[in-house]
């Protein structure tokens, strides 16, 4: 039985952003609605040259690619690890 190490999809961004930085890069949301088709969800930004470096980025791949994130590790949504961390009294 293999078992996946949850980590929240936070954790990843983090750690993207920590990876990154040593390039004067970013990974962003997209907040805006209006700007969702052109950039996606995720995006690259060089915050040195305040370009659009990548768009549509996939977090999960770009934190593989990056080395970040190892093969038994698997994102969860934030409800799902509060669910692990509490107890029932």
């Amino acid at each position: 039985m293999d078992m996946k190490v949850p980590v929240t999809l936070r954790a990843i961004l983090q750690r993207i952003n920590r990876k990154l930085a040593d390039d004067d890069k970013r990974l962003k949301k997209t907040r805006e609605r209006r700007w969702l088709h052109a950039l996606g969800p995720f995006y690259v930004l060089n915050v040195d040259r305040n370009r659009v470096e990548q768009t549509h980025v996939d977090p999960v791949e770009l934190a593989r690619a990056l080395g970040v994130m190892t093969a038994w590790e698997e994102v969860v949504s934030d409800e799902n690890t509060a669910a692990l961390h509490t107890r029932e009294v």
